[in-house]
C-alpha cells in the first residue's frame, strides 16, 4: 500500500479550446464467449507492442462512449471497448443474468478468451462498478484501474439520479414507454444529453446526429428496455449487498493503482462520493473536472487522457514489475 493523504486534494483542470469534432474510426467485431456474444470496438494503436486496455461503458451506453478517449490514448495503449451483454451491438446473455456480477463474468470471459490480461481497465458508471468488482476478484487481469463516475453505493442518491433508479422498479419501464410515446427520438436524445453532460450545448452536431441514429436503432430492438431495466435492477441490488460482496469492501481489496475521475456537474454520481472512494482504494489519485457531467471521457477526453498518462508515468513501471514477478493472485467472480 502506498502512502497518501487521507483526503487527496482535487486537481481541477480547465477545458482547453477544442478542435472541431470528428468522430474517430471505431470498427466493431463480434467475439463469442461462454454464455454470450460480445461486440468489441478498437482504435488502431500508433505502434506495435503497446500494453492492452479494455474499457467498459455505463448503463445504456456502448463502445462509442469511449471512442474519443481511445483515440487520445492510441499512443499509450492498445485499447478495446466492450459492449456489455444486451447493450450496443451485443446480444443479451443466454442466462438472462444482467446483474453486476453477470456483467463481470462476461468481461472476464472476454479477457480470458482473448488472452488480454493483465490490462489497463477503464469503467464508467455501471462499467465502473463492474471494473471494481473485476479488479477485486481477478487482480491477475488488471494493471491499472481508471474509474469515471463509478456507480459505487451512494445513500441517499442524488435526487436527479432517482428517475434512473426507478427503472429498476417493476412496471416503471413500461410506464415510461407509455409516457414517452409520441416523443421524437431527437427529443428523447436531448433529454439523455441533459442528464449525462455538464453542458449539452457543447455537444458537437455530428455526435448529436450519431446519438439519435443509435437511439432509433435501440428502440427497434425488442429487448432494449428489458435489458436497461434489469441492469438497473442489478445496480440497485449491488448497492444493497453486504459483506464480501459489498462494492465498497471490494474497493478496499483492489491493489492496482487507481485513477478516479469525477465531474462537479454530474447529475447521477455525486462528487461527495469522491472522498469515500479516495479513502477506500489503497492506491488512489483523484481528477476533478469542474465543467464535466457523468461522462468525462466524452466531454473532456484530453484531460482524462493526460491524467492517465500521469498514472502510467507514476506507477507503470512498478505495475509491470509486480506482474512480471507473479505477485498477483487468482479468484473467480
Amino acid at each position: 500500500m502506498t502512502s497518501r493523504p487521507q483526503t487527496p486534494p482535487p486537481v481541477p483542470h480547465q477545458a482547453p479550446q477544442q478542435a472541431p469534432y470528428r468522430a474517430p474510426e471505431h470498427p466493431l467485431r463480434t467475439v463469442a464467449v461462454p454464455g454470450c456474444t460480445l461486440a468489441v470496438g478498437a482504435v488502431e494503436p500508433r505502434r506495435p507492442g503497446l500494453p492492452p486496455a479494455v474499457l467498459v461503458h455505463g448503463l445504456g451506453g456502448s463502445t462509442q462512449n469511449w471512442a474519443d478517449l481511445m483515440a487520445e490514448l492510441s499512443g499509450e495503449v492498445h485499447a478495446e471497448a466492450v459492449d456489455l451483454p444486451g447493450f450496443g451491438h451485443s446480444a443479451p446473455p443466454d442466462d438472462g443474468d444482467l446483474s453486476v456480477s453477470g456483467h463481470v463474468r462476461a468481461v472476464v470471459s472476454y479477457l480470458e478468451s482473448a488472452d488480454r490480461g493483465p490490462v489497463h481497465l477503464f469503467g464508467n458508471s455501471l462499467g465502473g462498478a463492474v471494473a471494481v468488482r473485476l479488479a477485486a476478484l481477478r487482480p491477475d487481469l488488471v494493471r491499472t484501474l481508471t474509474l469515471v463516475s463509478p456507480a459505487l453505493p451512494e445513500i441517499p442518491p442524488q435526487p436527479t439520479a432517482l428517475p434512473t433508479g426507478l427503472l429498476a422498479v417493476p412496471g416503471v419501464p413500461r410506464l415510461f414507454e407509455r409516457l414517452t410515446t409520441g416523443q421524437s427520438v431527437e427529443r428523447r436524445t436531448a433529454g439523455l444529453f441533459e442528464l449525462i453532460y455538464g453542458d449539452p450545448a457543447l455537444i458537437p452536431q455530428e455526435r448529436r446526429e450519431a446519438a439519435v441514429q443509435e437511439y432509433r436503432r435501440r428502440m427497434d430492438l425488442p429487448y432494449a428496455m428489458d435489458v436497461l431495466a434489469r441492469s438497473a435492477r442489478g445496480i440497485v441490488r449491488a448497492y444493497t449487498e453486504r459483506g464480501g460482496q459489498s462494492l465498497w469492501r471490494q474497493a478496499e481489496r483492489v491493489r492496482a493503482p487507481v485513477l478516479l475521475v469525477y465531474g462537479l456537474k454530474d447529475k447521477l454520481v455525486s462528487y461527495r462520493s469522491a472522498r469515500r472512494a479516495c479513502l477506500a482504494f489503497p492506491d488512489a489519485r483523484l481528477l476533478v473536472l469542474p465543467d464535466s457531467g457523468h461522462v468525462a471521457m466524452m466531454e473532456h477526453p484530453q484531460q482524462v487522457a493526460r491524467a492517465f498518462r500521469e498514472l502510467l508515468a507514476e506507477t507503470g513501471s512498478a505495475a509491470e514489475r509486480a506482474a512480471g514477478r507473479g505477485e498477483l493472485t487468482d479468484a473467480q467472480p
